[in-house]
């Protein structure tokens, strides 16, 4: 359910209401009991950004996938089955993974 920020024009008294779509539009204000009370003009509280729902959704289109796909197997170094599988140099993996 959206919420609806309301004023009232005779006393000034704001206030932000949880209603269904389809209610009536309060009318009386609580502060004062005049008939000004109407609803407010507000922003949205969220942003739809990019081309997808999210920004992280077809970014860059079929292209930009494939060649990050590409360049992900030449950046990690190979494992060597040769290397030492004792820890050197304080790592805990012995440097032999693709985290270092």
């Amino acid at each position: 359910m959206p919420i609806y920020a309301y004023r009232c024009g005779a006393c000034g008294h704001t206030k932000d209401v949880l209603q269904k779509m389809s209610d009536a539009p309060l009318t009386v204000c609580p502060a004062c009991g005049a008939e000004q009370f109407s609803k407010q003009l507000t922003a949205a509280g969220f942003q739809l950004k990019g081309s997808g729902w999210y920004a992280t959704d077809f970014k860059g289109g079929g292209a930009a996938a494939a060649s990050t796909a590409a360049a992900a197997p030449a950046a990690a170094p190979a494992a060597d089955s040769s290397a030492p599988a004792a820890p050197s140099g304080g790592t805990p993996c012995g440097g032999s993974c693709a985290c270092h």
